[in-house]
């Protein structure tokens, strides 16, 4: 009877050994769980930081376009206004040309 008591003993002490060490095992391998998804976490979060400024960036472009677009406009009306004959002479030659290298194709 002893020797089933030693050898129930002996089993009871391998369980808890293995259960202690599958019980680090897993405490670690939640460790570094935990750990990338902070990193993973973290790298989202600056590519999230990265994209809104690189979008406010190309909305301040846009607006800048717009502006420079209407004073080139604003410029180009006032000097159609000033210089009607010459203004007609360049649109009459630009259609001239446009349409030589046009035709030759």
């Amino acid at each position: 009877m002893e020797t089933v008591n030693k050898a129930s003993h002996l089993a009871h002490e391998a369980v808890d050994k293995a259960a202690h060490a599958t019980h680090q095992v897993a405490d670690k391998i939640a460790d570094k769980g935990d750990q990338l998804n902070d990193l993973a976490h973290e790298t989202i979060d600056k590519v999230a930081q990265v994209t809104n400024q690189t979008a406010d960036k190309i909305v301040d472009k846009g607006d800048q376009l717009k502006l420079a677009e209407k004073r080139l406009m604003k410029e180009c009306t006032a000097y159609i206004r000033e210089n009607p004959i010459t203004s007609v002479s360049i649109a009459a030659g630009m259609g001239f040309l446009l349409s030589r290298l046009l035709n030759n194709r």
